[in-house]
């Protein structure tokens, strides 16, 4: 059975590095990634072929998907830099990879966007997003849109606070998540690949309330459980502050994370990673 050619891009972030390292410990795929400095790539893996290219100029992309079967693409950006927008790169750079795709023959298009990215378009990043996922569905191309819970990383903000002794939140505390370490979701992307489903939506292995999440953070740095919650008229005064006083490149993933944290945000429950041993792990890194 000869092997299937996958190309990654965003191989160099969190997501992406770790979908890389999961299609190099199978022997059915030849990977490919595209970055945009090999010099910066911490990857010594002689199967991995890089490719140099700049998603967001879509003429370095021209024969980048020549013989390729699959693009798993994680290509965006949670703080904007370079003076580049969140339709530059979560859109527009995902689009020329799309038409690149396309025109090369490519069979499947695989896009990591975001749980309930749908109902929340008003936002900057899921603006981006949910324009992306509209184009791909109507792209001609096979495609597979996954829909993850939040990252263990995006919880950084509980162990911030419970370091420093309160933990603040918004309403009872008692909505549910259920956030997923990135190699369990680059096993869920890579299982994509052989899936007829259009869309997915998972999240980590352990279902918690905020208020389960705030005693996860405290019991890593061993400190008593102290939560104060906020009434939500604070929240959304808090964004339409932030919203006007503050540049989007800093107000984007602020945006993001409060009106996520006010929503329900269950999802299917997958894979062994648990937020309670990374909490651990982190605070042992900071201690």
């Amino acid at each position: 059975m000869s092997k299937q050619k996958i190309l990654v891009a965003g191989a160099t972030g969190y997501l992406g590095g770790y979908i890389t390292q999961e299609l190099t410990l199978s022997e059915h795929f030849d990977t490919k990634i595209i970055v945009r400095d090999r010099q910066k790539v911490k990857l010594n893996d002689p199967n991995v072929e890089i490719i140099e290219a700049e998603v967001t100029k879509a003429e370095t992309l021209a024969h980048r998907c020549d013989g390729i079967d699959v693009v798993i693409s994680s290509v965006g950006i949670t703080r904007q830099k370079d003076g580049l927008t969140y339709m530059d790169v979560d859109y527009q750079a995902n689009v020329n990879l799309i038409n690149e795709a396309k025109a090369s023959g490519v069979k499947k298009f695989i896009y990591i966007s975001v749980l309930n990215g749908d109902k929340m378009r008003k936002l900057k990043i899921c603006e981006a997003k949910e324009k992306l996922v509209d184009y791909l569905k109507v792209s001609g191309l096979e495609y597979c849109i996954i829909r993850p819970n939040g990252f263990f990383s995006d919880m950084g903000d509980f162990l911030k606070m419970a370091q420093k002794g309160t933990i603040y939140l918004f309403g009872d505390g008692k909505l549910c998540l259920n956030p997923i370490h990135g190699e369990d979701l680059a096993k869920v992307c890579i299982d994509a690949i052989s899936s007829d489903q259009k869309e997915i939506n998972v999240g980590g292995p352990d279902l918690l309330s905020q208020n389960a999440i705030a005693e996860l953070a405290f019991n890593a740095y061993s400190k008593p459980v102290k939560v104060i919650h906020l009434p939500d008229w604070i929240r959304l005064l808090t964004l339409w502050l932030l919203r006007i006083f503050v540049n989007s490149k800093t107000y984007g993933p602020f945006e993001f994370f409060m009106t996520a944290m006010a929503m329900d945000m269950q999802s299917p429950q997958y894979g062994t990673h648990k937020l309670e041993t990374f909490f651990q792990e982190q605070a042992k890194k900071q201690g």
